[in-house]
């Protein structure tokens, strides 16, 4: 019978601990001094003898069925997995309960990809990873991170689509979507992406090339820029935004560009309104009616109306006062980049500011901004493009990710530009297309965020290898 090693990084569930030591299957608990490379390591050889390994990065709320360590172990050998792991319920052991974990693929390589409460390793493939790629480095937080992306380079990564633990109520597996924003948070990314950076330099799709000056295309625009905003209902916002759009003072032409997207509510009467007593604001309705956002972005890209710049802004947020878009396009012009992205300030409805207040990805660099982008869920807001890279690379046609799909292409050939004082507020209310998003939208969001990573990886791959 297999023998198999529990490594918990916390003393606070003992219930747990008592649990665990009196399963005929646990044959040792290690617990971890925190998840750091070398306490995992320190982990790791503690069970180095036995033929699994079950991680709990947090003990806190986790009930762990006694019968699920066996079926995962099974599991495991029945599916060659290096690293298997499983659904969860939540709050309650009930088909309600249950809480869906995306596939795993090689586009998951952000470090908060969510395992549920329990990761089980394989130590035969542990061994083969450390061995072919080098034992785990003298890190403060990434020592799980770093073992799961070298594991994944030799063996399976393996979901069971069935949940093997509960978390009770009042906890919680997820982090925020800002966790990463706080100040103290400098290093621990710093830490992060240099063994995300080592991944993948290990696969082959780390990008070191030059990157490309935008061409000049020599067409003539009818505007130096434009401003872009897709709308669908949104009879409470869009006058603000459009408005906001009107007053930047600028010295150069510029319009609005807003895609109707065959709103149901005031939206298009209040846009024929705004049209009707400024020029600038061009109201458009696509004639096809399956456009997501990034399919509207297309819409307004294509048209002969559009710029030679594009800037976003969401339907329902704002700028933050009337020099954006003269910072944003001012950079653009300069020809050096080929998209420029801003810092944003998070607001309610109201525009009071919300923590962690500014938004402003310091985590991107020069060097190396292209390659962390993989890494992480986002490059930030707004977002201005030179208009034929969007022509050349359009938006996929979806309502979530498409920014990010665009950014990653964008970024692997062409400079990046970054201004880092908030120049745009980003309202967040209940009508955000990622609000109280249910498990099945978390998971199929994810999900494509993750496959537009494999893909983006891939193809640098095959750039790589056509080079060298």
């Amino acid at each position: 019978m297999n023998s198999a090693a529990v490594i918990l990084f916390d003393k606070n569930n003992p219930d747990l601990t008592s649990a665990l030591s009196a399963n005929p299957l646990v044959e040792k608990i290690v617990f971890s001094d925190g998840h750091g490379g070398k306490a995992v390591s320190m982990a790791l050889e503690a069970a180095a003898a036995l033929d699994y390994v079950f991680f709990i990065p947090s003990s806190a709320g986790v009930v762990f069925l006694n019968e699920a360590l066996a079926d995962l172990m099974k599991a495991a050998r029945n599916r060659d997995a290096g690293l298997l792991y499983a659904d969860y319920w939540s709050g309650t052991q009930s088909a309600d309960g249950v809480k869906r974990v995306a596939d795993y693929q090689s586009g998951s390589i952000r470090d908060d990809f969510l395992f549920g409460p329990v990761q089980l390793y394989a130590m035969t493939a542990v061994r083969q990873a450390l061995s072919q790629h080098g034992s785990l480095s003298a890190s403060r937080w990434a020592g799980l991170y770093e073992l799961r992306l070298k594991v994944s380079c030799v063996s399976a990564v393996v979901h069971v689509s069935e949940p093997c633990s509960l978390i009770t109520e009042g906890f919680d597996l997820k982090k925020s979507q800002f966790a990463y924003a706080g100040p103290l948070q400098r290093e621990y990314q710093k830490e992060m992406e240099a063994v995300a950076t080592q991944h993948l330099q290990r696969i082959g799709a780390y990008c070191s090339h030059e990157p490309l000056t935008a061409p000049d295309d020599g067409a003539a625009y009818p505007v130096e820029a434009s401003i872009v905003i897709p709308v669908r209902n949104r009879e409470r916002t869009i006058a603000d935004a459009v408005q906001s759009a009107l007053s930047q003072t600028v010295a150069f032409p510029f319009n609005v560009l807003v895609v109707q997207n065959h709103s149901t509510d005031r939206t298009g009467a209040i846009l024929d309104e705004l049209a009707a007593r400024d020029s600038r604001v061009v109201h458009i309705i696509p004639q096809r009616t399956d456009f997501g956002i990034g399919g509207c972005w297309n819409e307004a890209v294509q048209s002969a109306r559009c710029g030679r710049f594009v800037c976003q802004l969401d339907s329902d947020d704002l700028y933050t006062d009337e020099h954006t878009l003269e910072k944003v396009i001012g950079m653009l012009s300069d020809g050096c980049f080929g998209m420029v992205v801003g810092a944003y300030r998070l607001v309610n409805f109201n525009l009071e500011e919300l923590p962690p207040g500014i938004i402003d990805h310091r985590e991107w660099s020069d060097e190396n901004g292209r390659n962390n982008l993989l890494r992480v869920n986002g490059i930030g807001a707004p977002r201005a493009f030179a208009t034929q890279l969007l022509r050349r690379f359009p938006f996929p046609n979806v309502s979530y990710g498409e920014d990010y799909a665009v950014s990653l292409r964008i970024s692997r050939d062409y400079r990046v530009g970054r201004i880092y004082e908030p120049v745009y507020l980003c309202r967040r209310w209940e009508d955000n297309t990622d609000a109280r998003l249910s498990n099945e939208q978390e998971v199929r969001f994810a999900t494509y965020k993750d496959s537009l990573r494999t893909q983006e990886i891939q193809e640098r791959q095959s750039r790589n290898c056509s080079i060298y």
